[in-house]
């Protein structure tokens, strides 16, 4: 969840249920999750447990709107805020469950859940048996054994943690109430060193390079500007940064040749790694949409975008060609957030 829809959906809590409750099931139709697809994470209203993750499927336009319930007899839980591929097995990360289903990625039957999280956010793997997950309550990064689907422990790490990047053997964690990014040694399991970059740094990409780069929000009531940085993830410093004069970017993205960067500000922007400035004006101007979830995909370049509509109602996903061309839509699940995608 973003942070400000965070604060504003639990006051709605009441007239959701007014609203939800009426609503007829959902007739799914089902996919082939062999073909090359995208993965859609839908968050669903807080404290309703009606979180998903769709797919659809590139070839025939088809969308089934929940794979994780049908396949398993059971709901996904409380807020889907992310997911992570590795290993044949999906991570999906259910933020106010407190815990980490893990799936098969081609059927979706439960292979475990993580649990014992507090309010996870993002899963990295670090190797076969180990990942890290970030938090936003907890003050820590956990730990867990991917053998066992277990927390095996945690790191100390002050404050709201979100993305997190591998690179180097180290491990890049953005900090929505810092203006650090933090840096894990991986062996060790500690913090080694941070990075100062502009306050709310919320996303972190790796361009064709090898050099990190990080979306900060900023804070209007701080009075902390937003900002993009490009940092050397073996210097471990800033070599280029951007303000923004206004707006609160999110959802940093990059494009399948890893030199061209996408993030939402009142609109999909589109930038170069070698610009020397902000872009001036979106792509996709937003108009009386709520874009809230992004995606570019590798291979076709075409970019997915989520508008959460009244975030009581299905989101609808929009697919524009790289240069802005509308391409097609459909309904995906309740508040979709992020894609993933599946060659």
């Amino acid at each position: 969840m973003k942070s400000f829809h965070f604060t504003g959906i639990i006051g709605c809590v009441l007239f959701l249920s007014s609203c939800i409750k009426d609503k007829p099931p959902v007739d799914n139709t089902k996919v082939d999750l062999t073909s090359a697809g995208v993965y859609i994470v839908n968050e669903g209203n807080f404290q309703f447990g009606n979180a998903s993750v769709s797919y659809y499927n590139i070839a025939d336009n088809a969308v089934q709107e929940d794979l994780f319930k049908p396949a398993n007899n059971k709901s996904l839980g409380d807020v889907a805020q992310s997911m992570c591929i590795h290993n044949d097995k999906v991570y999906i990360v259910v933020n106010n469950s407190g815990k980490i289903e893990v799936a098969d990625s081609k059927t979706f039957i439960s292979q475990g859940t993580v649990t014992g999280l507090t309010s996870p956010r993002y899963f990295v793997p670090i190797s076969t048996t180990k990942g890290y997950v970030s938090d936003l309550l907890s003050n820590t990064i956990s730990i867990i054994d991917l053998a066992a689907n277990a927390v095996t422990g945690s790191i100390p790490c002050t404050g709201w943690t979100e993305e997190m990047l591998v690179s180097g053997g180290k491990v890049f964690v953005c900090n929505k109430q810092r203006d650090k990014v933090y840096v894990i040694n991986t062996t060790s399991d500690v913090i080694s060193d941070s990075i100062s970059v502009g306050y709310g740094s919320n996303s972190i990409k790796e361009d064709k390079n090898g050099k990190l780069w990080v979306l900060c929000n900023g804070d209007d009531n701080l009075k902390k500007s937003a900002g993009l940085y490009r940092i050397n993830p073996t210097s471990l410093q800033v070599e280029q940064s951007f303000t923004f004069s206004s707006g609160s970017p999110w959802r940093l993205k990059i494009n399948g040749s890893k030199d061209t960067l996408y993030y939402i500000n009142n609109g999909v922007c589109v930038m170069s790694i070698s610009s020397a400035d902000l872009p001036a004006q979106s792509l996709i101007e937003e108009g009386n949409k709520k874009f809230y979830g992004l995606g570019i995909d590798p291979l076709s370049g075409v970019i997915y975008v989520a508008d959460a509509m009244d975030y009581v109602q299905k989101s609808t996903v929009y697919r524009y060609q790289s240069n802005g061309t509308a391409l097609s839509s459909f309904k995906s699940g309740i508040i979709s957030s992020d894609f993933y995608f599946k060659p």
